[in-house]
């Protein structure tokens, strides 16, 4: 079964605000009652918030992040993998995803193919804790390497890897989310999608102030700036064919998510993101399998 949740990337500014537990409350009374772990410290005291919020208030956790490198000597998937198969067991979490590789791997074709190689390796030490691993992409995923996309770089080289899928990074790429989601999520290798919108977003007024003006830069720089992340069903993504693809091929988890606000809070963008999820008939979606 699909289940629709939240990826608590966010939320980071509500968990300062609120702390943990309490922010999941309001995102349970929301209706959210799963979610992806991102941005989040996993500090004993955050682990054992989250195990609250898995026990007390009924959100299943889908996944959590980690990546193949870290700053500053923090935890990663190459140093820390005990550390990460130990916070998954204790959540309940049997995914773990990269949510994007590191600058230095976009390099070249051989420093690709160097990362999916070592994403290989960190998933066949996961299967053996029976945990799976996962890729996000972004727009970068899609420059093209030999006349391949990145994304598909690791694809061919990391065979146990499998994909999260944000549709809106597939959309700024320059590809359409319908065709990606089945593209790769050919056998199950799609088990989470990123939800979230992409929206051509209104130019301020001043820009048209400073062209009566002779000023060109401003409307140069807001066209540049102009798309914008959205709640699901503010922008222009097809969602109906987005979660019916979703469900054919066998994803797990529908996540929502928005990186930018524009003015809002977080909570007040999930809310309109559940009220039309609901309205499009994914109400069920909302309540995980055995719930």
């Amino acid at each position: 079964m699909t289940t629709i949740g939240v990826q608590t990337m966010m939320l980071r500014d509500e968990f300062a605000e609120r702390g943990i537990v309490e922010t999941f409350r309001r995102v349970r009374d929301i209706g959210y009652r799963a979610a992806e772990i991102s941005a989040v410290e996993m500090s004993a005291a955050n682990v054992a918030a989250l195990a609250r919020v898995r026990d007390e208030l009924g959100v299943e956790i889908a996944s959590i992040s980690g990546g193949l490198t870290a700053p500053d000597g923090a935890p990663s998937l190459s140093t820390h993998l005990d550390t990460f198969v130990a916070d998954a067991r204790t959540l309940g979490a049997r995914m773990i995803r990269i949510g994007m590789l590191p600058a230095a791997a976009m390099a070249s074709t051989a420093r690709v193919e160097e990362f999916a190689d070592r994403c290989q390796e960190v998933a066949e030490a996961l299967r053996e804790h029976d945990i799976a691993l996962y890729y996000h992409n972004h727009h970068v995923d899609f420059a093209k390497y030999d006349g391949r996309f990145l994304l598909d770089v690791v694809a061919e080289r990391s065979p146990l890897v499998g994909f999260e899928i944000d549709v809106h990074w597939v959309q700024r790429g320059g590809l359409d989310p319908v065709t990606t989601l089945r593209r790769y999520g050919a056998g199950g290798r799609v088990a989470m999608v990123h939800l979230k919108d992409y929206r051509i977003g209104h130019l301020d007024p001043a820009v048209y102030a400073s062209l009566d003006a002779g000023d060109q830069a401003p409307w140069q720089q807001g066209l540049r700036d102009v798309v914008q992340f959205a709640e699901v069903g503010e922008g222009n993504l097809d969602f109906p064919a987005i979660v019916e693809t979703s469900k054919e091929i066998g994803a797990a988890y529908l996540l929502v998510e928005q990186d930018e606000f524009y003015g809002r809070t977080a909570l007040e963008c999930l809310q309109t993101s559940y009220d039309n999820l609901v309205a499009l008939g994914y109400g069920e979606l909302f309540t995980p399998a055995g719930a």
